[in-house]
């Protein structure tokens, strides 16, 4: 049985086409997870003091993250905007003019079909392009991270994420980076423009997800495997 053309080609389009498309967020991630640490032995009880050796006490000092699983939160004020125009013209004009040749037979002048050996040659090219893009974005809220790790000079390593599950579809935040313990407010929150190595992730999954993403042949098409 011979298999056409046309069948391998589509076979090509579809597989380049599931290539371009990246994966959907799925919940229950485990670089995302909170850190769980194991729970100390309770130490007996002192009898006649105030002090007690299983309780942290911070009589001088804010409660705020800075152990390994504290919980922390992250205000997002992300907003950034960019734009880019470019305005390019070229112009090239030539003319050649060569004139006939003082050829003749018996003192007249040499013809070919009535015409002379004159020449004039001239071109004119001209090129303009133009492009501008603009893009903006603005990003407000809210995420409660987790402490995954606290290095030797005391930078906490964070993680979270912030699943919304809406009638048509989900909707998903998620955020990762490094915060200086001074960098934390007294109510334990921390600006998004403060965590260093930062990962934000905004998207969704579901019907609503999907209106706003073109068909898998139209980013084929506009994907780099297009060639044209």
């Amino acid at each position: 049985m011979k298999i056409s053309l046309s069948f391998w080609l589509c076979c090509l389009v579809l597989g380049l086409a599931g290539c371009v498309a990246g994966p959907s967020p799925q919940p229950n991630d485990p670089f995302y997870a909170p850190v769980m640490t194991p729970s100390p032995d309770s130490a007996p009880a002192s009898n006649g003091s105030l002090y007690q050796a299983s309780r942290q006490m911070n009589l001088f000092e804010d409660r705020k993250a800075g152990r390994l699983g504290d919980i922390l939160t992250v205000v997002l004020t992300e907003k950034t905007v960019s734009k880019k125009s470019s305005n390019v013209e070229i112009t090239k004009e030539s003319d050649v003019s060569i004139p006939g040749a003082n050829a003749s037979v018996l003192g007249n002048p040499v013809h070919f079909k009535g015409l002379g050996l004159n020449t004039n040659l001239s071109s004119d090219r001209e090129f303009s392009g133009e492009a501008g893009a603009a893009q903006s974005n603005n990003l407000i809220g809210d995420v409660a991270v987790s402490v995954v790790d606290v290095w030797p000079n005391g930078t906490l390593v964070v993680r979270g994420e912030k699943w919304l599950t809406l009638n048509q579809g989900d909707e998903v935040i998620r955020i990762s980076g490094l915060v200086r313990p001074e960098d934390v407010r007294p109510d334990n929150t921390v600006l998004s423009t403060k965590v260093a190595n930062a990962r934000i992730t905004y998207t969704g999954t579901g019907t609503l997800a999907d209106s706003q993403s073109p068909g898998w042949l139209s980013r084929f098409f506009n994907s780099a495997y297009w060639p044209f």
